[in-house]
């Protein structure tokens, strides 16, 4: 049984090293004078067509296949044919695809096509229009906005444009993603990941606002459900691409996350690949709700009658600007009025906090990546820590290694919430050794990320490593949280026994007081001569 699983697993890895090797072919084949960054927009909003329609395919397939029909293939039929399912189709996946418009189908025909561009900026149009009126209206709305059939980036006219296109459109279909039927719909989630990772890799700055490394993200919802095997809902307030939100359909399950994954998104290119990716992970449309728009000034409204949430998970923004008390509502807004003090208009790290820690379920769990600073600063920042801790809100802090973010090489902290502890302690947890080198990025292995997540649970005290800390001696320390101030760091400098050191010199002089005798002697002598 041991090595049926092992061989399961190296064919996954080798499968995995193929996809990923398709991919980055397709990405220097066709990127040209199209920035990496934009240019996996394209890759990944084929790649969406692909799987849409697949998914759509396979559905329909299925489904009349069960009434002995089993020879049906919809993307066979013509498009007057297909109508009559969709209705029916559009209620149950939220979209309908007419034959025609099948990414199989379009990209066998694609050479032959001259209006190319044409004809996907119809189909993506329509694939939109398929949901309006109907319940999913809003999560497919703009789905394809940012893939600009017209774009120069493509090229400069209109042949060169369709030719790219077209060799996009056969390299997407070229890529060996399995049957939706087989259960292999995780390539099209891990060819989504691996675009993210290499793009975000050399991205700079803009790629980290846009994706979190996968094993931060596991660590993250393995935090936020321990002990439980399924939740009611996982929010993310400033969701990026959605991989933190994701992360609870690999340690649960998504069928064990019972309502849905929630989220908030200010900027419009990153809500749209969330969106994608909940498709592409095949979280259906009525199992999540990802919002468009500022969380901290204007949280969406479905979020308010949905909070609380059972697991919190969230990597924001480190220190941004917000309006803060410029703007004198906010003071009055029950997510931030608890702590009498609203974060600094230039650091709004702990006013993201307090928004999770508002909309956090009594029993539940909220995981936050944070920016060191807020461990210690003073002013507002000391007061909303001394709110949290007086509070016996503060369950954890966990200080990670260095380097381990897109765009920085900061070393993040890990800042855990809870409103149901068992005692009035804090735990602290130096995790800046638990890290391996991977290129040109520091990362957490499967052993250091086991050891952290272990700990967390345990929270026994070990030496150089955690500490449980009376919230009292917190306050004592004017409310620092900084994991450095409790964790004592191991000295890793060589001891030295004194009275041995002091031998060592005495023989060192004394050879030293030979060599001079020694030296006067032979001066002595050539002088004599």
């Amino acid at each position: 049984m041991a090595n049926k699983e092992i061989n399961r697993n190296i064919s996954k890895e080798q499968e995995r090293a193929e996809l990923h090797r398709a991919i980055w072919q397709i990405a220097n084949d066709l990127r040209g004078s199209v920035d990496g960054w934009d240019f996996k927009q394209y890759v990944l909003g084929m790649l969406f067509y692909r799987f849409i329609s697949e998914n759509l395919t396979n559905y329909i397939n299925a489904d009349e296949r069960r009434t002995d029909n089993k020879d049906f293939d919809y993307a066979s039929l013509s498009d007057k044919e297909a109508e009559f399912g969709r209705v029916d189709t559009v209620k149950e996946k939220g979209f309908y695809i007419l034959p025609s418009e099948l990414f199989i189908n379009v990209s066998k025909n694609a050479r032959n096509n001259p209006n190319i561009n044409e004809t996907l900026s119809n189909i993506f149009q329509n694939i939109e229009n398929s949901a309006k009126g109907s319940d999913s209206e809003d999560d497919l709305k703009g789905l394809f906005d940012d893939i600009d059939v017209n774009s120069k980036k493509l090229g400069n006219t209109v042949e060169q444009r369709n030719q790219k296109l077209t060799k996009l459109l056969e390299s997407i279909g070229n890529l060996r993603l399995g049957k939706y039927s087989d259960n292999t719909i995780d390539a099209f989630g891990d060819a989504y990941e691996f675009l993210m990772t290499m793009y975000a890799s050399n991205a700079g700055k803009s790629g980290g606002e846009f994706y979190t490394p996968q094993e931060v993200s596991e660590l993250l919802a393995e935090i936020t459900t321990v002990g439980k095997k399924e939740v009611n809902k996982v929010y993310d307030p400033a969701c990026g691409s959605g991989s933190l939100l994701l992360k609870f359909s690999k340690v649960l399950g998504k069928e064990n996350v019972r309502t849905g994954f929630f989220g908030q998104e200010i900027n419009l290119t990153t809500y749209n690949l969330c969106r994608i990716n909940m498709f592409l992970h095949d979280v259906n449309y009525n199992h999540f709700d990802i919002a468009l728009g500022n969380t901290l000034t204007d949280p969406s409204p479905s979020h308010w009658d949905a909070e609380p949430f059972d697991a919190i998970v969230s990597n924001p923004p480190y220190s941004i600007k917000w309006e803060g008390d410029a703007n004198p509502l906010l003071i009055n807004d029950p997510r931030f009025s608890p702590a009498g003090v609203l974060a600094p208009k230039s650091k709004a790290d702990l006013a993201f906090t307090m928004h999770m820690l508002a909309w956090l379920s009594t029993s539940g769990t909220a995981a936050i990546v944070e920016f060191p600073g807020v461990l210690y600063r003073g002013g507002a920042e000391q007061k909303i820590r001394k709110y949290l801790v007086d509070n016996n809100y503060l369950d954890t802090v966990i200080q990670l290694p260095p380097d381990l973010f897109f765009g920085t090489s900061i070393a993040t902290c890990i800042i855990v919430l809870k409103k149901s502890k068992k005692d009035n302690k804090t735990l602290f947890i130096d995790a800046s050794k638990e890290f391996v080198r991977g290129g040109n990025k520091n990362k957490l292995s499967e052993e250091n990320r086991q050891r952290i997540l272990k700990a967390f649970i345990d929270r026994k005290d070990e030496d150089y490593f955690v500490k449980a800390v009376d919230n009292k001696e917190i306050a004592e320390n004017d409310y620092n949280i900084a994991v450095s101030s409790y964790v004592v760091a191991e000295d890793t400098r060589e001891i030295i026994n004194i009275k041995d050191l002091n031998k060592e010199i005495e023989k060192i002089v004394a050879r030293q007081n030979e060599l001079r005798t020694s030296i006067d002697k032979i001066v002595k002598d050539i002088e004599v001569k």
